[in-house]
């Protein structure tokens, strides 16, 4: 049992650019910090500067829409160019209803509008689209900053999802690296004997989600550390968290 867990924000990072390094940014917002990583540490870096380093920007002004795209924007409130870069980045529609896109990403994660966020993003009209493989790049900036801080943590790179059957949004995982996204408590007893059977919890998910706590949406804080949470050191993945389709009911 963890009995204390801290959340820390991390600072300062400002505005990513196309091809920056970004261990090189969050340590030394670190520094500025006086904020040294320690082993066992869970850095949370938003989906938003890990696409903007990586160069995943498009201006939907040079997009060509399909019909299906200005079907989309006749009912919505947003340019066809846009839901055009939406279905390219999608593999299925998953529900298209008054301009609300649903889709499956070619990752395999349901979210709306694939994953292209237009928030926080420099120069007006650009939107950014996910990592191509998130999983690869939580490894490659986790890899980074092991070899220059000297630290053992994890990373999960986080974005924001809706969820089905309740209101508002939370972080969760789409990229993993270090650590077992799931914990698994079936076949043990709770505290009254009785054998759980169906207890797979997403700890993933759950610290993204406490991560966002302290970054906020309009604070201009892409990056945070989840203190004293004793994960179970994995070469993990987030596409551990996706359900399979023999197992999805709603599918």
């Amino acid at each position: 049992m963890v009995g204390e867990i801290r959340v820390i924000a991390v600072r300062g990072i400002g505005e990513v650019r196309p091809g920056e390094d970004l261990a090189t940014t969050i340590l030394d917002a670190l520094a500025r910090q006086d904020l040294p990583l320690a082993d066992g540490d869970v850095l949370v870096v938003t989906q938003k500067i890990v696409s903007k380093a990586e160069g995943r920007i498009v201006d939907p002004a040079d997009v060509e829409p399909s019909h299906i795209a200005k079907m989309a924007a006749v009912q919505g409130k947003k340019d066809a160019r846009y839901y055009e870069v939406v279905l390219r980045e999608s593999r299925r529609i998953v529900k298209m209803d008054r301009g609300v896109l649903v889709t499956e990403t070619h990752h395999g994660l349901i979210c709306a509008n694939s994953g292209v966020d237009e928030s926080n993003v420099a120069g007006g009209q650009t939107v950014t689209l996910l990592p191509v493989d998130p999983d690869g790049s939580a490894a490659a900036l986790r890899d980074a900053l092991r070899q220059r801080a000297g630290a053992d943590t994890a990373v999960i790179i986080s974005d924001t999802f809706g969820r089905p059957w309740r209101e508002g949004q939370v972080n969760v995982a789409i990229g993993v690296a270090g650590l077992a996204p799931l914990t698994d408590y079936a076949e043990q007893q709770d505290g009254y004997g009785y054998t759980m059977h169906a207890s797979l919890i997403a700890v993933a998910d759950e610290l993204a989600s406490a991560a966002e706590l302290v970054m906020g949406k309009i604070d201009a804080v892409p990056v945070a550390i989840v203190r004293g949470y004793a994960y179970q050191a994995a070469n993990g993945s987030a596409r551990e968290l996706i359900r399979a389709p023999e197992k999805d009911l709603f599918r």
